[in-house]
């Protein structure tokens, strides 16, 4: 069993190692856009996101773990926003990839898309 210690020292700033397979990725959120889309890196470690979906009862933060779900290819159980409920910045966490494939994988979207 891992420890549970290990998630709470890493500092926030950019990815940091969930889990052998996982990551950690802070997001910025534009809610009520006209459309769900991912912007691109605004800053090292830092996604700029945009979603449809007010910041209401979690509608936001919903629409976020299924816009990055469907962009890294993961089941969307795997994404799950963990810090950042009720604000713009969020701190999110994907179950299965590590940082450089979820980095590799929104830097194609962004390019691909934009």
């Amino acid at each position: 069993m891992k420890s549970r210690k290990a998630l709470a020292t890493t500092a926030p700033g950019s990815f940091s190692p969930a889990r052998s397979t996982g990551s950690f990725v802070r997001v910025r959120v534009q809610p009520r856009a006209s459309r769900d889309e991912i912007i691109g890196w605004r800053e090292p470690g830092v996604l700029s996101v945009r979603v449809t979906a007010p910041p209401v009862e979690g509608q936001a933060n919903r629409a976020v773990e299924e816009l990055l779900a469907r962009a890294l290819g993961v089941k969307r159980s795997d994404v799950s926003v963990v810090r950042g409920e009720s604000g713009r910045d969020k701190l999110v966490r994907v179950a299965s990839l590590g940082p450089a494939e979820v980095e590799e994988r929104t830097g194609r979207v962004t390019s691909d898309g934009g």
